[in-house]
């Protein structure tokens, strides 16, 4: 059975000391479980000290974010160069990047190529926004932010990357509506069949597709039941060590139950 996998997004958040805090938090309060990957996306500043900090045992560590080119003189960037000791996975093509900073279909497609290149596993956030629900264009934007970030990767490296669907009109930030796991299953095995079409029903199946649109410990139970959800991305619930706790355990939980309904 593949891992679920609970993706903490701290965002623009926390001093080094406060995010020590919830780390010695989260240690005390999330066991270790060999059913659920637990990863903590940290700001820049903080993923070096945090990762002497945690026990890798029961965290991984994920960037942010980071830029496509290996090295050279773009005053202020980090590459993923630098990250491969510190990290295993980076966001990439989050809703957040993708508006305020203008990432591009090409952007996304170059730093998950970067990102793969340097071993780290890419989680590809695609979602579409309010206007483009409503104008029935979810698959279609779907569609692009999938075929083109995956554009330069083979078969074999599809098979390890992480997407995250994440509609933009379901996040808090954006005056987020409450997302039915009805839809978001929809959506979910529509990027499964995308995959299926471009790189064989295998690869497809060995994919890990995530939800993250204001998952929080009330409505993870929901949407981490959804069949061919193989985890959450959690954005401002991951900043409250009780309430991602909770998550975590959910998780757990519906693993347990699942592999003892097939054992």
């Amino acid at each position: 059975m593949k891992k679920t996998l609970i993706v903490a997004n701290w965002k623009m958040n926390l001093s080094t000391h406060e995010a020590s805090v919830l780390v010695h938090r989260l240690h005390q309060t999330i066991p270790t479980h060999r059913s659920v990957e637990v990863v903590l996306a940290p700001n820049l500043l903080v993923l070096q000290p945090i990762s002497v900090e945690i026990d890798r045992h029961k965290f991984g560590l994920a960037a942010q974010n980071a830029y496509h080119r290996d090295s050279g003189a773009f005053t202020g960037e980090v590459s993923y160069t630098m990250l491969q000791d510190l990290v295993h996975y980076c966001i990439v093509g989050h809703s957040e990047r993708r508006i305020y900073f203008n990432e591009t279909l090409e952007v996304v497609r170059d730093k998950v190529a970067a990102s793969v290149r340097n071993g780290i596993t890419p989680i590809l956030c695609v979602g579409e926004t309010k206007q483009e629900r409503t104008e029935n264009q979810t698959k279609q934007v779907i569609h692009d932010q999938i075929v083109t970030a995956l554009f330069r990767l083979t078969s074999e490296e599809v098979s390890e990357v992480v997407i995250a669907y994440e509609p933009v009109w379901a996040i808090s930030t954006f005056g987020g509506e409450v997302a039915k796991p009805h839809d978001i299953k929809l959506v979910i095995d529509y990027i499964r069949k995308q995959i299926a079409d471009l790189y064989g029903q295998r690869v497809s199946e060995e994919v890990r597709v995530l939800y993250g649109g204001s998952v929080d410990d009330q409505s993870a139970q929901a949407y981490l039941s959804i069949d061919g959800c193989d985890g959450a991305l959690v954005g401002s619930a991951s900043l409250n060590y009780q309430k991602f706790a909770n998550i975590v355990d959910t998780a757990y939980r519906l693993q347990h139950e699942e592999s003892e309904h097939h054992g």
